[in-house]
């Protein structure tokens, strides 16, 4: 069954200055970054024609794949998604192949894509919902209602953040998902665009540049307990 939630946008927490640890790109001569991910090792990045890894310690590009990629690219621990116009494409990452294929629940108006809990999380830009979808099916298990545009989604340590980007001002922003309430907001600089969001599992996102062709590393911030 599909479960809505929606945010309670009067007990948005108060805004925080994100920091930008570094930036990266733009890579082989790419316009646009859509998704990004981290593979445990490499961190990917949506280019449009190309999906292209890089290394985070030395900014170096190690794999390039020549796939249709216009936005959200999540990693299972084996395999890649990638988001290509009305689909979902699962991808061997060693070989480029596509394994299989699923219908996108935005059918082409998807933005962020992230993978946890055994599914994929899709955000819709224009519509503000992250859907919960069965990765082998497409089917929306449940939807989560955001009050601001969704560009990126990750999960860390079982938190769910998702990225928003509205004109010239762009967020990560932390929600409860039970109930979408805003837990946490770290603005970026005015005029710095965020059109994907992945966490490496530990102290910093990565956030794909939109047409700037870059990806910035932002800390995240520390848990409070």
């Amino acid at each position: 069954m599909n479960r809505k939630t929606r945010s309670n946008p009067t007990t948005e927490a108060p805004v925080q200055a994100a920091e930008i640890v570094r930036e990266y790109g733009p890579f082989n001569d790419a316009q646009r970054v859509h998704g990004v991910t981290h593979d445990g090792q490499r961190v990917w990045a949506a280019t449009g024609a190309q999906l292209v890894a890089f290394d985070p310690a030395s900014g170096e590009t190690t794999r390039t794949l020549e796939h249709a990629c216009d936005a959200g690219t999540a990693f299972d621990g084996r395999h890649l998604y990638q988001i290509a116009e009305a689909r979902i494409d699962k991808i061997d990452p060693a070989t480029g192949a596509v394994l299989a294929s699923i219908p996108a629940p935005g059918h082409g108006a998807d933005s962020g894509l992230a993978w946890a809990e055994g599914s994929l999380w899709v955000g819709q830009y224009r519509d503000r919902r992250i859907h919960q979808i069965d990765p082998d099916t497409g089917r929306v298990l449940r939807t989560i209602e955001s009050n601001r545009f969704v560009t990126g989604v990750t999960w860390v340590d079982g938190e769910l953040w998702h990225a928003t980007w509205e004109g010239d001002e762009s967020e990560l922003r932390h929600i409860d998902p039970a109930d979408g309430t805003v837990l946490e907001r770290l603005a970026l600089p005015q005029g710095v665009g965020v059109s994907g969001l992945e966490s490496d599992g530990e102290a910093l996102f990565y956030c794909g540049g939109g047409p700037s062709g870059k990806v910035r590393a932002v800390r995240r911030p520390r848990a409070s307990s």
